[in-house]
Parts: C-alpha cells; structure tokens; sequence
C-alpha cells in the first residue's frame, strides 16, 4: 500500500474513532448491563394497572399483558399470579414488574435493536465501523517493525482467547 492510502486510512481512523466515542461507551455500558439481564441488578419496581377485556382466559392473559411464563390460578373473579391479579369481572390487571431506569432501559434496547427497529440501522452502521477499525488499525504501523509484529501476536492471541471461550 502507497503513503498516501496508509496516511489517509490513519486520518480515517482516528476521525472515526473521535466520533464514535459516545457510541462506544453506550454499548459498552449497555452490553455490560445486559450481563446482568436476568438478575434484578438496577432495577426498580414499577407498578402498573391495565384495563383488559372482562373475562380473559389464564391461557390468553400473559399475552394480554405482553408478559411471557405467566401462570395465573383462578381464585374466584381473580386470576392471582407471580407479581400481580387480573380481576375477570371488570377487567382490571394490576401487577409490578422490575425494570431498569429509562436510561439504561434505553441504552440496552439500542444494544437490542432488530430490523424491525429504525436503529438497526446504527447498529450496522456501527458494527461495520469496528470491522474497519479491525483492518485499519494493521495501518498504523510500519508491517517491518517490531511493534507490528507483537500486534500481530496479540491480535493472534485475542482471536485463540475468544475461541477458546466460546467452546467452553
């Protein structure tokens, strides 16, 4: 590769560094937040009353509620169940639900984004960012250095450590 490609990528890659900054410190907090998805670390308990139609089955309530592995007993107009009741005569659900703050809410619902979420789209323009930053960091150094040469061990020993820890 010519100077002028390699000097143009290492401009690229540090501009582009600057400006994801933020965006990688979100993520990094998200993703570590969401190490703990299934504790109840940081989160709050939020009360919530839901009007539903009268007469809800017990199969069809979790789906009412929009919440998964419900299971509601009937104890007379009630269907009692983990954190709350659904009162089948007027319609009523209360319950409580642990969340995170709405900031970290939001942080890992970036982290989460799907297509059918108008982030997705920053979540690729995002991953193909690292992916350049992955290639363009091999130009930062002169490939008949020293210090080129122990990159490239190290980076041989992240992809080793990272295959190992998937196979375990």
């Amino acid at each position: 590769m010519n100077r002028k490609t390699s000097q143009s990528v290492r401009v690229l890659h540090r501009y582009l560094g600057f400006f994801l900054a933020g965006i990688m410190a979100v993520y990094a907090l998200s993703g570590i937040v969401l190490i703990f998805r299934k504790t109840d670390f940081l989160k709050q308990e939020v009360k919530y009353e839901k009007q539903l139609e009268q007469g809800i089955t017990a199969e069809k309530l979790g789906e009412a509620l929009d919440m998964s592995r419900i299971e509601p007993v009937m104890d007379g107009n009630f269907l009692r169940f983990e954190n709350g009741a659904y009162d089948s005569s007027t319609g009523l659900a209360t319950y409580t639900k642990k969340e995170l703050p709405i900031i970290l809410s939001k942080m890992t619902h970036l982290h989460k984004s799907t297509t059918n979420d108008p982030l997705y789209w920053l979540n690729i323009f995002f991953g193909f960012s690292l992916l350049f930053f992955v290639i363009s960091s091999f130009w930062m150094f002169l490939p008949n250095t020293t210090i080129f040469r122990k990159g490239l061990y190290f980076t041989a020993a992240g992809v080793a450590l990272t295959l190992v820890l998937l196979f375990i």
